[in-house]
């Protein structure tokens, strides 16, 4: 039995300092829990703003763990210490526009600050990596929008067969023909 590894890198200076509970990554967890129905296991760290340290963290997570999937929250925004997007693209291969345009769009029927946030998406060797905002509430609805393409994301990258609750969440794989 193959267990896929999935990285959540909370990103906060506060939670990483010990001065607040990390929420926003045990959020991401428990969708993900939520979502899936074959084994997985959580890489899961709490870092600061720095992008130096979140670029280490993400080439850490897919080329020394092996995570077929990473998800980031927080540092997406427009303040100066939100530099999430930059370090993504900085360890990224390829990047999935995609997925930042679908979650701005989701987020905009919620919020007009939507438009502020930078979420992004990359694929590193055969691994995808997705930025989502740092509100629990925000990662839900991001997470719900963009994942029924996760898991075929991942079977085009050879990587492991990520099967879903379809009452939770219905994952979309093209029929064959």
């Amino acid at each position: 039995m193959t267990v896929a590894k999935i990285g959540i890198v909370a990103i906060s200076d506060r939670a990483s300092k010990g001065i607040y509970e990390d929420i926003s990554g045990k959020a991401i967890i428990e969708t993900l829990n939520d979502y899936l129905t074959s084994f997985w296991q959580p890489v899961y760290e709490v870092i600061p703003d720095e992008q130096a340290e979140i670029e280490a963290i993400l080439i850490k997570m897919v080329d020394e763990d092996h995570c077929c999937l990473v998800v980031t929250t927080g540092g997406t925004g427009p303040a100066k210490r939100d530099v999430t997007p930059e370090a993504t693209e900085a360890v990224c291969d390829r990047m999935m526009p995609g997925f930042g345009e679908l979650m701005r769009a989701e987020s905009l029927k919620f919020v007009p600050t939507a438009i502020l946030s930078r979420q992004t998406a990359g694929l590193r060797g055969n691994s995808l990596i997705i930025n989502l905002p740092g509100k629990p509430k925000s990662i839900r609805e991001c997470l719900d929008a963009v994942f029924p393409a996760v898991p075929y994301c991942i079977d085009l990258m050879e990587g492991p067969y990520l099967e879903c609750d379809e009452t939770v969440i219905k994952p979309f794989r093209p029929k064959s023909k």
